[in-house]
Order: C-alpha cells, then sequence, then structure tokens
C-alpha cells in the first residue's frame, strides 16, 4: 500500500547498490540524481520534480536492477512511496498513469540526449554560461559552490574556478560573498547562443 513520504533538503533517498523500495511520486520539492567516478568527480544527471519520473528508479522496477546514482533532496520533498507491486498494477491496470509515466520517461530521454551533446559537443563555457542562467536566483544570485558547478557541467572544480574567474575579468559576473551575481545576463545568453 502506497504510504506518504517527507525527507528534508540535502537528505539521501537512494545511492549507488541499493535496491529500489519503489516508485516515489512527488507532489513537492526536488531530487538531484548525481553519478561519482572513481576520480571522485561527479556529474548532475538530471533533477526529479512533481509529476517527473526518476529514471533510476524505472530502471529499478522494469529490470530488477539495483541504483547506479545517487539521489539527494535538493528542496524538501514530499509524496507518495508506491511499493513494486503496486507500481506493477497500475502500470498494468490504470492508463492514465501509463501515459503519464510514459511520456515523462520520453522527455527525461530527451533531456538525457541534451546532456549527451552538451558534454560532448558544446564548448564549455556555452555550458557554464548555461548553468549559471539556469540556477540564478530572481536576483541574479548563483548559490553553488565550484564543485556544485563542475558536477553541473561535467568537468573540474579547478577549471570551473578559472573559467568565473575569466568571466568576472570580462563584466559577466561578479564574486560575491552570497554567491556568484550574473552582472550581464545578455552576454551570457550570447555565450551560449553562440554555441549552439
Amino acid at each position: 500500500m502506497a504510504r506518504n513520504v517527507k525527507a528534508p533538503a540535502g537528505q539521501s533517498v537512494f545511492r549507488p547498490g541499493q535496491e529500489c523500495p519503489g516508485f516515489l511520486s512527488l507532489r513537492a520539492g526536488s531530487i538531484r540524481v548525481t553519478l561519482a567516478g572513481a576520480s571522485g568527480r561527479e556529474v548532475v544527471l538530471y533533477r526529479v520534480r512533481p509529476g517527473e519520473v526518476c529514471l533510476q528508479t524505472f530502471s529499478c522496477l522494469m529490470d530488477g536492477r539495483v541504483y547506479g546514482a545517487e539521489g539527494i533532496v535538493e528542496s524538501d520533498i514530499e509524496g507518495e512511496m508506491i511499493p513494486a507491486g503496486e507500481f506493477h498494477q497500475r502500470l498494468e491496470a490504470d492508463e492514465d498513469f501509463r501515459h503519464a509515466l510514459m511520456a515523462s520517461v520520453a522527455l527525461r530521454f530527451s533531456e538525457y540526449q541534451e546532456l549527451v551533446e552538451d558534454i560532448a559537443l558544446t564548448a564549455f563555457d556555452a555550458r557554464l554560461a548555461k548553468t549559471l542562467l539556469k540556477l540564478a536566483n530572481d536576483l541574479g544570485i548563483v548559490r553553488a559552490s565550484h564543485a556544485a558547478l563542475a558536477a553541473e557541467t561535467a568537468s573540474g572544480r579547478a577549471y570551473v574556478t578559472r573559467r568565473l574567474n575569466a568571466f568576472a575579468k570580462q563584466g559577466f559576473v561578479e564574486q560575491r560573498h552570497e554567491g556568484i551575481f550574473i552582472a550581464d545576463r545578455n552576454a551570457l545568453e550570447q555565450i551560449f547562443a553562440d554555441a549552439r
């Protein structure tokens, strides 16, 4: 039987090697799914928000696999944990559930394709500009460490620091106490647009 789930920001909801307890359907919050290499470097694969599916969980439930990545609560979550047996029953009997799930899986695969294209085919400055624009709050502040930006851009922390320093010298960003301030949004948008 499905049960309600709540978890605060920072809590791990799954780790590599763990078995899947069921399908988590979010009503609020977000989960950041990351993959870490043996070197300790990590990359953000995607985020799960209400109405979206976690491909890690989907694979576990469909193939009986264990998790290969880590899911960390990014903003407090509330949702429903649907046990594996009930998930499979709903998938078979509930057309609306099945349709919504498959549409979400298709969208997630499109995001994966975009991630691969970004990493393999897009210059780093364009990836960094895109990430800064995506993570900026309404005040134009990005509250992410250089290590977190490295995970978002599939790169190393030291390289992120060098490129942010270059952006700062050009007047695109300012490194402030509260985070990275986007001083010239148009310039960052242009860097990203030129790479497309």
